[in-house]
């Protein structure tokens, strides 16, 4: 049985989801929004009525919203591998495959994006097992190897180099693939050994190798990635540097008080980047990940610290539904990052009963916006339009409906 969540909305409306060939047949339900000022693309704004472009602050209808079955959250992936899901060849045994970065088809996804992608599928997988999903994840991995090789060494972005060691190795613990292995530990030894640095700033990763900024959005999935290379190998090394980065973040880019993670700090020890769902959430993830390696050090605590302000100061109003971040492409989907390592968090700390509504309250608002062909995207305040939608800001809804079955 659903839960339900009770809100304020500006109107009802019901949608239906019809897919032909490759889609899916499906009836879709779109319900309105809670919250207010959201960014949107002009072409998208003229799409949509003024009751759902806009909160309607004098409205007292009440809809209830239904957090979406399991098997709706597996609905939510298949339907978005329908529309970019691209399977394009054998690939020695097997196959390649990549996501399309838009609905129209006019290329693959940006490298870093694409990382993303594979991982919102991964979560999809663990919370609905089966083999198509498994041999999606297998495919996808073969089109990196094909469009990028086996070393991404020319990439001078050390933020996706972290990526996508990261989706290697949480691919591995799906598949056993052992080189999916080599992937992710070859990748990450070479961007540590360019991007890791004590003579400024004390330590910390590079964003890139003009050596300028030390960013969240590299040195927080690193200590992810380390640990669970570690976890996968035994080499204790890899521990050994998600600490070194771990201890280095809290002191440079970590609010105690108030438990906000900045973005990035540059050579002058300037901060030059505030909290963005992305990089809060893999400090997240990180603390999460860290806490039973090292338990004389409360990484629980800054974990929740973390998680309390996301929740008070990265949504449209606090304890509310997170915001759009849509300024540019590289910002759309974020919230997809934010949702995986949170909702992991929850499962591991037992925390369910303290976050769980919030996050099940953004799982419901993201599953009441698709539009008639079941897509999400990043703006949940407003039903998403049937224009033409790209890859990266439809993982948000995606990971946020399956997210939160890690701890349902």
């Amino acid at each position: 049985m659903k839960k339900k969540i009770t809100i304020k909305p500006w109107g009802l409306k019901t949608y239906g989801l019809k897919l032909s060939n490759k889609k899916l047949l499906a009836t879709i339900f779109a319900f309105g929004c809670l919250f207010t000022a959201c960014k949107k693309d002009q072409s998208d704004s003229a799409l949509l009525s003024p009751e759902k472009s806009a909160f309607n602050a004098t409205s007292n209808a009440v809809a209830t919203l239904s957090i979406p079955a399991k098997s709706e959250a597996l609905l939510a992936m298949q339907v978005y591998n329908n529309h970019f899901y691209n399977q394009y060849g054998t690939y020695g045994p097997s196959y390649k495959a990549y996501y399309w970065k838009d609905d129209n088809h006019t290329g693959r996804m940006d490298f870093w994006t694409q990382q993303e992608a594979i991982e919102m599928l991964i979560d999809a997988y663990n919370i609905n097992p089966g083999t198509d999903l498994k041999n999606k994840i297998s495919y996808l991995y073969n089109g990196v190897r094909d469009g990028y090789g086996l070393l991404w060494a020319d990439n001078k972005f050390n933020d996706d180099i972290v990526w996508g060691a990261l989706m290697c190795v949480r691919a591995f613990k799906i598949t056993n693939d052992g080189g999916m292995l080599d992937m992710a530990k070859n990748n990450f030894n070479m961007m540590w050994n360019r991007a890791w640095d004590t003579q400024s700033l004390g330590g910390g990763l590079w964003w890139t190798t003009d050596n300028q900024t030390k960013n969240t959005c590299v040195n927080a999935p690193a200590v992810i990635c380390a640990m669970l290379l570690y976890q996968a190998t035994g080499d204790v090394s890899y521990k050994n540097k998600a600490k070194l980065i771990m201890d280095w973040m809290v002191n440079r880019l970590y609010d105690s008080s108030s438990g906000e993670v900045k973005g990035a700090i540059n050579k002058a020890g300037t901060i030059t980047e505030g909290a963005l769902s992305y990089t809060q959430g893999t400090f997240i993830g990180a603390c999460d990940l860290l806490r039973a390696d090292f338990p004389a050090i409360n990484y629980l605590a800054m974990g929740t610290k973390a998680m309390d302000y996301a929740r008070n100061s990265l949504c449209n109003t606090p304890g509310g539904i997170l915001k759009d971040e849509n300024g540019i492409a590289d910002t759309q989907g974020m919230k997809s990052i934010f949702a995986r390592w949170a909702c992991l968090f929850v499962k591991n700390t037992g925390t369910a009963s303290n976050y769980g509504p919030w996050l099940d309250a953004n799982a419901a608002q993201a599953w009441s916006i698709r539009n008639n062909q079941g897509l999400m995207w990043n703006i949940w305040g407003t039903r998403t339009p049937e224009s033409t939608r790209n890859a990266f800001e439809t993982t948000c809804g995606v990971a946020m409906v399956n997210g939160i079955y890690y701890y349902r």
